[in-house]
């Protein structure tokens, strides 16, 4: 049996375990499905990529915004033109491994949406190679509208109709999505929830450092802070820092043990994009001293984060995918979030009123929330256990579906 070829953009060993966890999840649920798969990774961190990748069958090829944009656009765009220099332009990894995949699979998690104009360049570079390689284009579960913006709009009723299939990650993008007259849709679930874990967490996680006996007694809080909601927060004036500070000292203050964790960490640098280590470092270092607190200062593996994470009794999340590990791990959760993704997600499990806006981030409204949650933590624990079996199911089913591509485009083949 021949060996499947699949590309993947979109995603990332390092940087945001979101997205490590939803690159995982396909590596594994691929390999289930197909047998010998080889995966090509167009990344935009490839040195950090590849010293974190511990799949065999993954191969990392340098995708950064510069040389997707200029040279993998180009190069595939001459393959398709000048088909004499084809041989030549596979010397390219990217332009070999996107000729020899069977689909290239788009993991952004949020694309084509208004308000993020600023990505839409990268985001028809991410998939306008395989449309001129004639390579089919899956895009993974994700969040993409509103499609009000004009431009967004336009290039939107472009692109997406050209994908093979779009995934929706829930309800709201759906309905954008069918707004615009796509009928290229799935109804799925973020690819992150078929995330398994392998058993070796536990001792990887004490190897790391991190004591586990911190959970062995009391209540603990996951409290997870992002450097995208303190630049929407601080950008009107308002102290994001101070506010978290001020959130895990009353945790404190009322009996409550904190995990504070980032769940998007690039080791070795001070750069924000992608990195919430050094907010969480900052926070800590204001925190009143006490054993009471636990900060992850280090990148951890997303299957390592995802255990972590289900360690607590609540948790309260501001990035995404820290969201999905802990909805995953049926820990009740608070979420502060930026766009419709958040509560979209909620929603799967009857839960979308635990999710708020940036724009109503206040130290009290935050307490208020925090305390409801905590009273009712029975009820959520109920909604959690019903539905995440069909929220896994969800998300396991475009492993079906990407499966089912990869086989029809090799028997065309043979």
């Amino acid at each position: 049996m021949s060996t499947h070829r699949i590309t993947v953009i979109g995603s990332a060993l390092s940087g945001n375990k979101g997205a490590a966890a939803m690159l995982e999840s396909a590596v594994q649920t691929l390999g289930e499905r197909l047998g010998e798969v080889q995966f090509t990774l167009l990344s935009m961190y490839p040195e950090e990529d590849r010293a974190q990748n511990p799949y065999p069958n993954l191969e990392v090829v340098a995708a950064d915004p510069k040389t997707l944009g200029v040279t993998i656009n180009s190069l595939a765009l001459a393959y398709r033109l000048l088909p004499p220099l084809r041989g030549l332009l596979r010397r390219h990894p990217a332009i070999r491994a996107l000729a020899d995949s069977d689909v290239l699979l788009d993991q952004g998690g949020i694309t084509f949406t208004d308000g993020r104009e600023k990505f839409l360049l990268y985001n028809v570079a991410s998939i306008l190679p395989a449309l001129n390689l004639h390579t089919p284009v899956f895009k993974c579960a994700q969040a993409v509208g509103p499609f009000k913006n004009p431009i967004n709009r336009i290039v939107s009723k472009i692109f997406l109709p050209k994908a093979q299939t779009l995934v929706t990650r829930g309800r709201i993008t759906h309905e954008f999505a069918e707004g615009l007259g796509l009928t290229n849709l799935v109804a799925g679930a973020d690819y992150a929830f078929s995330l398994e874990m392998d058993g070796t967490e536990e001792q990887g996680l004490r190897e790391a450092g991190v004591d586990l006996d911190f959970f062995a007694d009391g209540d603990v809080v996951g409290v997870c802070p992002s450097v995208v909601l303190q630049k929407k927060v601080e950008a009107r004036g308002e102290d994001y820092i101070g506010q978290q500070i001020a959130f895990i000292e009353r945790l404190r203050r009322d009996g409550k043990k904190v995990l504070l964790v980032p769940h998007s960490v690039r080791t070795g640098t001070e750069k924000t994009h992608n990195n919430d280590l050094p907010l969480c470092t900052r926070i800590n270092d204001l925190l009143v001293p006490g054993e009471d607190v636990l900060f992850v200062d280090r990148e951890l593996s997303s299957q390592q984060l995802r255990h972590l994470i289900g360690r607590c009794d609540l948790f309260v999340a501001s990035r995404f995918h820290a969201m999905v590990s802990s909805l995953a791990m049926a820990v009740p959760t608070l979420v502060i979030g930026w766009s419709h993704k958040y509560r979209e997600v909620l929603e799967m499990f009857e839960l979308e009123e635990w999710a708020f806006g940036h724009d109503q981030l206040t130290p009290s409204y935050l307490w208020e929330r925090f305390e409801e949650l905590s009273s009712r933590r029975e009820e959520v624990q109920g909604r959690l256990d019903q539905h995440l079996p069909e929220v896994k199911q969800r998300s396991l089913m475009q492993a079906d579906l990407i499966a089912e591509l990869v086989r029809e485009r090799a028997a065309l083949r043979d």
